[in-house]
């Protein structure tokens, strides 16, 4: 028995009971639930709220440290498997294509001759699916995809491209999970068929991300405006500082990019502060570089608003995190923000790429605090309940049981 319900924008999948419980293989090849942030706590909290509602999961990880065990199994009951395919060392994602066979193979020997055959296959990331595809085709297991960030379209110049190899995948797995209605957008407009495609949103672990607990120290008299990302000019941080000019009296302080004591040597850091410098700024413009994901929380509750001001961007995990510490967001009315953020309830969305637009919008907010009380609680709410890892996982959940039933269907029907 199913009971249906709304995933946000019009889309409905049906909610599993407790008899659709599936053995799930997690392909996630370069982004390993051990390590911290990003894809990386993605696969993990997804696994283990899958595990809470009674699947069995188990994530495929390359091995890239020659001195990690064969397989662990993580507080919560995830079983992480490392698989020998290249070298037992760090290789960059876009890097990985000539190892993914190997990975492959390897996936298909174990799950041939070791006693635990997936029923669905889950891969993240393209590399991750390439994998997933090639092996699921000789075991006869369904797949589900989902891309994370899509790569440029590029120029056909009759040479492999990446999103010509997710325009493929998209159209060889049996369903698409796209965070977004932009990345749905985007899926579209490289030829993936709509019918494959549902959006299941990322979650937020509640616990770790909340109001409650300490926050790094701050100057009370001075607001306090954050925000988080890599220093890349497609995040908007120069917009940031720009638009710094018209919100007198506060600071803006920027986490993300390299290590603290990598700043100074930084391109990216030394264009910002240069920026900072020639708007007049840089006495209220802070660089603090890369945080350790368990620190992140802090960062958060010090601030009165977090400002995410992309020019493009499909999902940012930072203002989902922020929401559950109950901080109110400012953001430029694109890709995923536009799902996340609820325009006048949860913040305020500008034009991306407007300065003047984002300074105001931010002045505003800075000088209202009744605004911000209840745009903070508002975030509060809609992290906690839109976007809980129980709620996402049920919602994937449905996704395997219709790809298995289906796969299951149509066995049934060819051999009779």
């Amino acid at each position: 028995m199913f009971t249906d319900f709304d995933v946000g924008h019009g889309t409905r999948v049906p909610q599993p009971d407790r008899r659709d419980h599936v053995r799930i293989a997690m392909i996630s090849e370069h982004a390993s639930p051990l390590g911290d942030g990003g894809q990386h706590t993605h696969v993990a909290d997804l696994s283990a709220a899958l595990i809470e509602l009674g699947h069995e999961v188990r994530v495929y990880t390359r091995r890239d440290d020659p001195a990690a065990p064969d397989e662990v199994t993580v507080p919560g009951g995830t079983l992480v498997v490392h698989v020998p395919a290249g070298p037992a060392r760090f290789v960059p994602p876009d890097l990985l294509l000539p190892h993914l066979g190997e990975f492959a193979r390897w996936l298909g020997e174990s799950w041939r001759v070791g006693g635990w055959m997936p029923e669905v296959v889950h891969a993240h990331f393209w590399t991750s699916g390439l994998a997933a595809v090639t092996v699921a085709r000789q075991v006869g297991v369904p797949v589900v995809q989902s891309f994370h960030e899509l790569g440029e379209i590029e120029p056909g110049d009759g040479k492999p491209s990446r999103s010509g190899y997710e325009r493929a995948l998209g159209r060889a797995v049996d369903r698409v999970v796209a965070q977004s209605q932009d990345e749905v957008r985007g899926l579209v407009r490289i030829g993936v068929p709509r019918a494959r495609l549902t959006v299941v949103p990322a979650g937020v672990d509640s616990i770790r991300f909340s109001p409650e607990g300490p926050a790094v120290e701050r100057d009370p008299e001075r607001p306090r405006i954050l925000s988080v990302g890599r220093l890349v000019e497609r995040k908007g941080f120069g917009d940031v500082i720009q638009a710094m000019r018209y919100v007198p009296g506060a600071e803006v302080v920027v986490v993300g990019g390299p290590a603290p004591e990598q700043l100074p040597a930084d391109p990216g850091a030394r264009s910002l502060r240069a920026l900072a410098e020639k708007f007049q700024v840089a006495d209220r413009f802070r660089l603090v570089g890369r945080v350790p994901f368990g620190e992140m929380a802090r960062w958060y509750r010090s601030a009165d608003v977090l400002v995410a001001a992309p020019w493009q961007e499909q999902y940012q995990a930072s203002v989902l995190e922020a929401m559950a510490c109950g901080v109110p967001i400012v953001g430029t009315a694109v890709g995923g923000l536009t799902d996340t953020v609820v325009d006048g309830l949860t913040g305020d969305l500008v034009p991306a790429r407007d300065p003047r637009a984002l300074g105001s919008a931010l002045r505003r907010l800075v000088n209202d605090k009744v605004r911000r009380f209840a745009y903070a609680t508002a975030a509060l709410d809609r992290a906690r309940q839109a976007y809980s890892w129980k709620r996402v996982a049920a919602q994937a959940g449905s996704v395997y049981a219709t790809v298995t039933g289906l796969r299951k269907g149509s066995s049934e029907a060819v051999a009779s």
